[in-house]
């Protein structure tokens, strides 16, 4: 493929989609270019693209540097159902695997190939790689590298190497969670000369955030698997045991569970990790040695059933859900309790710094839990983020708050006994006070005298929660202060003693305190950006299409099209291969394989039952953050609204490269545009766009190669008729032989 194709046409043709998502362009131009360059985009968020287009699209090699088998074989899988030749090297493959794919590198015949860090190392292995015409390198997961990332890993340390090794190629790193500190680090580990730092917000609206009392685990565990019949899940636990037991919880209740955890021989975890791929064994139960990399898009929920460690953990791994952009679930079930089990192991901690740190992270996640304020807003301000809206409508909090409520006597109260603690010379934490204030007769209280304290047992007619939850909101609004030396003593803030001596007026948010775990476990079913409405008996149909086509090509379903695809078929009910092109995820190579089969379904299921109709979709909603070629959102019959944009500064006299000029877009997408135009019945008459020439010479090459895939009709052309012109020109052809047959 020569450098003048254009990366929209890549997109399309290859990859499915025609537009890019947010910075995926720049991204793409910058490492594209030959520059450095840093990626921090959030799960689901499009990184592999970066460097898997200016892979398709330029000559020569891209080396990608990633942590996991699991990971390197899902993406070449991918890649090949695109078109696209790729491969890796891993310890997963036999000496004769081995050879074929190295005669195969150095005959040039693959445009990826795929690598764990060890094996870059390897005695004369990068001598070998060097006798290949390598054009760039991308490492995945980039934050491994740092010692301030929450998943350092040593090996990734020697990746500084690479510079030397292969000095001149741009390389780009990725990562999904990365804090400034990170960021910094990465650069300067990895040598990157003067590179652009691209984040991408950390937002991912169509997840829904919540946390429950946490009860007994296995049984609400099983009760909120049950209540999402045949989604794909993970529940996330802190040990193997626990793992074990909730994916035994779950095969009793007769839900198809796995375990997943290091303690497993490596054939047991790459057997259980691929039924759940493969959808054979939807919920897997594991550890966090699970999940780094896991490609599936279409993880319905993420449960935590124990407290993550730190809130970069919590958000890579409730990440692994939604990454299709369709509605997903996680739910924290969290207990104070866990964080006095995570404490104990920091303890073990020999760097007294690096201890310091994880139990600031660990409070962090704490105040995660118990905040009443938005979730998705206080996930986002870890991350330097700021969310403009006051209420997100996708977490718990946000869905049950409403006004602030005066809490002046109560809070008048918790503050004095914190007051009274402190001025007796021995601070100690939130939990502490709430116990003296709810007249606990633990021995400790009574062994320092703070059972004599005035303010014993004022509090015992709330529940614990509730003055927790209490205390947090004053921790959050400043009326208290929380000390970062890892006991996280609390005393009042100057603004606490000054509102304690003026009486003044303390409102909080509602404290909504569950009466037992299963009530606050019961089901109501959040709303979430991100859904599709359609046909659902047909995408049921679909889905069963697509699980007996994956078991026949040995690979799991989302590999042949993902759940946002399938539901996009459901609802337009698509009738030619120009159609399907508009689907997410539908390339040239996908129409041309299964497109006969997708057609044939359709028109099977039409005869037997009736078109459902469905209002369009709003621009940027279901697909992932990535839109199709033509918003396949849209009424079925319909042009998409970006399409008809172009088409209305058209009619008012501009020329296409004007057009292009404004929209701030390539012609080519401008032509894309015209062309979904004419599909439409929008745009009838040629005159202006194709020359009957033109028109002649493409309807000559179409009887012979067919509509789609265009390169062979590019190819017949000699190229002289570009991609979006040619597109126009086929969409004219074709409309013109629907009318005749009409």
């Amino acid at each position: 493929m020569s450098k003048r194709d254009d990366a929209r046409e890549v997109l399309r043709r290859v990859f499915g989609f025609g537009e890019f998502r947010p910075l995926q362009e720049e991204i793409i131009d910058s490492f594209g270019g030959g520059r450095d360059a840093v990626a921090i985009l959030p799960t689901g968020g499009g990184k592999s693209l970066c460097y898997q287009l200016p892979a398709v699209q330029q000559e020569g090699l891209t080396l990608v540097i990633s942590p996991l088998i699991a990971l390197m074989k899902d993406q070449v899988d991918q890649l090949r159902a695109a078109g696209v030749e790729a491969t890796f090297l891993n310890s997963s493959l036999e000496a004769t695997e081995v050879r074929e794919r190295t005669a195969g590198l150095e005959a040039g015949r693959y445009r990826l190939l795929y690598l764990a860090p060890e094996r870059l190392f390897l005695d004369g292995f990068a001598d070998w790689l060097k006798r290949l015409s390598l054009r760039a390198i991308a490492i995945d997961e980039a934050h491994c590298i740092s010692e301030w990332g929450h998943d350092f890993r040593p090996e990734y340390r020697q990746l500084g190497e690479l510079r030397s090794l292969f000095p001149g190629l741009p390389v780009l790193a990725l990562t999904a969670t990365a804090t400034e500190r990170v960021r910094r680090d990465i650069v300067d580990q990895l040598r990157l000369e003067d590179p652009p730092v691209y984040v991408a917000s950390f937002n991912r609206p169509n997840l829904h955030y919540r946390v429950l009392p946490k009860g007994r685990v296995g049984r609400q565990v099983v009760d909120l698997v049950r209540a999402r019949p045949g989604a794909a899940g993970i529940v996330y636990c802190q040990s193997r045991k626990g793992a074990e037991k909730l994916a035994g919880d779950l095969r009793a209740a007769g839900i198809s569970a796995r375990p997943y955890h290091a303690g497993l021989s490596p054939e047991e975890r790459a057997a259980n990790q691929e039924a759940f791929l493969r959808d054979d064994a939807p919920v897997i139960c594991a550890t966090i040695a699970f999940g780094m990399g896991i490609n599936k898009p279409d993880v319905r929920f993420v449960f935590h059933a124990d407290l993550p460690k730190n809130l970069e953990s919590y958000y890579q791994e409730t990440g692994r859900a939604g990454r299709d952009g369709l509605p997903a679930e996680c739910i924290l079930l969290f207990a104070p309790g866990d964080a006095a089990k995570i404490e104990r192991f920091l303890r073990e901690i020999e760097d007294e710094e690096a201890r310091r740190i994880a139990r600031e992270q660990l409070r962090r996640m704490v105040d995660f839990a118990e905040s009443v304020e938005c979730r998705r807003a206080d996930l986002l301000r870890h991350f330097g983020e700021t969310y403009p809206e006051d209420n997100c409508g996708g977490c718990d909090n946000c869905e049950s708050g409403g006004e602030e409520v005066d809490a002046t006597r109560e809070a008048q109260m918790l503050m004095s006994c914190v007051h009274r603690i402190h001025r007796a010379r021995c601070p100690m934490g939130l939990s502490h006070a709430v116990a003296v204030l709810r007249g606990s007769r633990k021995e400790r209280i009574r062994s320092l005298g703070h059972d004599q304290l005035p303010t014993y047992g004022l509090g015992e007619g709330q529940p614990e929660a509730y003055w927790r939850s209490l205390g947090k909101q004053l921790l959050q609004k400043g009326y208290l202060l929380q000390s970062d030396d890892g006991y996280s003593t609390v005393r009042l803030s100057e603004r606490g003693r000054s509102v304690l001596r003026e009486r003044t007026s303390i409102r909080v948010r509602p404290i909504r305190v569950a009466d037992s775990a299963a009530e606050a476990g019961r089901e109501r079913r959040p709303s979430a950006a991100g859904s599709i409405p359609c046909d659902e008996a047909f995408f049921e149909r679909l889905r069963a299409w697509r699980k007996e086509l994956a078991e026949e090509r040995g690979v799991p379903p989302y590999i042949i099209l993902g759940d946002a695809g399938l539901r996009h078929l459901a609802r337009c009910y698509p009738q030619s291969a120009a159609e399907l092109l508009r689907i997410p995820g539908m390339g040239e190579k996908k129409v041309h394989e299964y497109g006969e089969a997708l057609l044939g379904l359709v028109r099977d299921w039409l005869r037997e039952h009736e078109r459902q109709e469905f209002a369009p979709l709003e621009e940027s909603e279901g697909r992932g953050g990535s839109t199709s070629p033509a918003s396949p959102g849209r009424s079925p019959g319909g042009c998409p609204p970006s399409a008809l944009a172009s088409l209305k500064m058209l009619r008012e006299g501009r020329s296409v490269a004007a057009i292009a000029r404004e929209r701030g877009l390539q012609t080519t997408t401008i032509e894309t545009h015209l062309a979904q135009c004419v599909e439409s019945g929008e745009l009838t008459d040629p005159d202006g766009f194709v020359s009957p020439g033109e028109l002649e010479r493409v309807g000559e090459a179409l009887r012979e190669h067919g509509s789609y895939p265009l390169r062979p009709l590019f190819d017949a052309l000699e190229g002289q008729i570009g991609f979006g012109r040619l597109r126009l020109a086929v969409a004219f052809l074709e409309r013109g032989k629907r009318a005749a047959g009409s």
